[in-house]
């Protein structure tokens, strides 16, 4: 099954839910006084946060599934 979405509608829907993958990053950054990802998951790693390990799951998923939507953005047809 094909569905055509326009063009403007489906940038709509990707930024939508970019941001709110942007919303949750940031909430779990703030969440542990950190202010890039990178940091924190060096320091949920290193055991500097011994109670970090599922946020810092959950922000490596979120940080590709940014990524994800960003390409998609930029390749839109």
């Amino acid at each position: 099954m094909n569905v055509s979405l326009d063009k403007e509608v489906a940038e709509e829907l990707i930024t939508f839910k970019l941001r709110r993958i942007q919303e949750l990053i940031r909430s779990i950054l703030n969440h542990w006084n950190e202010s890039t990802s990178e940091s924190f998951i060096n320091k949920a790693r290193d055991g500097t946060y011994p109670e970090a390990e599922n946020d810092a799951i959950e922000l490596r998923q979120l940080l590709l599934e940014e990524e994800k939507l960003r390409n998609l953005l930029e390749n839109l047809p």
